[in-house]
């Protein structure tokens, strides 16, 4: 185990992204990623490290340079198809104890989610999870890692002061990636699998996917959402033709998740997807803040809804007052014609 603390902290630099890889394919929640580690690696000095870890990867880390990446360690081994979540963790493990990171950032997403606490335990170090805001105390270099607490109700600020490195998980599309640049370059570091990672518990035997549990809205350019006010799963039907007529994808409220209109796959908010979509139309949904939190950030919203003064309604760029029932089928004949 890495016993760290506040004395030895000038042992410790960089800023490090671990990659997320999907079907050995780099996610865009990496690029995300990488741009916040560029920001706060130059507010520290330092230089923004990615692993990558995986089966077949390294033709592919070359774009990490792109979006901001000054070196990238690569463990490229057939071992490391899939996720096997203890081997990935002792070999991050290893490298953190080899190089000295000043704070490691994974993405809040299933892999990450179950990766980072565990290297957090054997590195000794604090943890952070689902964060939407990360900064620099310009006064001490502790990170300032802000996450929503108490249902999302206060944003909390939250720093580990005491041990090195700072890990943070983050939530895919709340950082935005920053506009490649073809011309970076950087250095490629090969590191390998030892044998004393693989004291692994489980195997993977396969992975399965089907077509509800892949619903990725963060794809989406458009995202067509419903709330309670959509009554019924015969609402969300009318969600669904009114998404095929604009090229979207359909999300939903908790509430209506909850109540089984829809699956879980397709709901945004602080327990469900957070969304970053060029137009997002809210469909009967009030606005409560756990909702606000995953989709605030979209470039353009608008809201439909009987009552004027939701939240929902307040925060759109546009709020059409009305029945969505009659709403939607007017606006689905109107774009037939054009």
């Amino acid at each position: 185990m890495i016993l760290t603390s506040v004395t030895d902290r000038s042992k410790y630099s960089n800023v490090w992204v671990v990659a997320e890889f999907l079907s050995d394919k780099i996610q865009p929640v990496t690029y995300e990623l990488v741009g916040a580690a560029r920001k706060l690696a130059d507010k520290r000095s330092s230089k923004v490290w990615v692993v990558a870890m995986g089966s077949g990867i390294s033709q592919q880390v070359g774009s990490l340079f792109a979006y901001g990446a000054d070196k990238v360690i690569v463990v490229d081994d057939s071992r490391l198809s899939g996720f096997i979540d203890e081997l990935e963790a002792d070999v991050l493990a290893r490298l953190i104890g080899k190089y000295n990171p000043e704070i490691v950032l994974y993405a809040a997403t299933a892999r990450g989610r179950a990766l980072a606490p565990r290297v957090a335990v054997i590195t000794n170090c604090g943890l952070t999870a689902d964060c939407t805001g990360l900064d620099i105390d310009p006064e001490n270099g502790d990170l300032l890692q802000t996450r929503p607490a108490f249902g999302g109700n206060i944003m909390a600020t939250i720093r580990s002061s005491n041990h090195r490195p700072q890990m943070a998980t983050v939530r895919p599309r709340v950082m935005r990636a920053l506009e490649p640049d073809p011309d970076r370059t950087g250095e490629v570091i090969h590191e390998t699998v030892e044998m004393s990672d693989m004291l692994k518990i489980k195997r993977i035997i396969d992975v399965f996917h089907s077509d509800e549990t892949t619903v990725n809205l963060g794809d989406a350019e458009i995202i067509i959402s419903g709330g309670r006010g959509m009554k019924g799963p015969e609402g969300f039907e009318l969600l669904r033709k009114f998404a095929a007529k604009v090229g979207g994808a359909v999300g939903a409220s908790r509430a209506a998740v909850d109540a089984g209109w829809i699956p879980y796959s397709h709901q945004v908010g602080q327990t469900g997807q957070t969304v970053q979509t060029k137009v997002y139309i809210a469909c009967g949904i009030s606005g409560q803040i756990q909702h606000l939190v995953g989709m605030q950030s979209c470039d353009f919203i608008i809201a439909i809804d009987k009552n004027p003064d939701t939240p929902m309604m307040q925060l759109a760029d546009i709020a059409i007052v009305g029945d969505v029932f009659e709403i939607i089928p007017e606006i689905m004949n109107e774009l037939s014609k054009m």
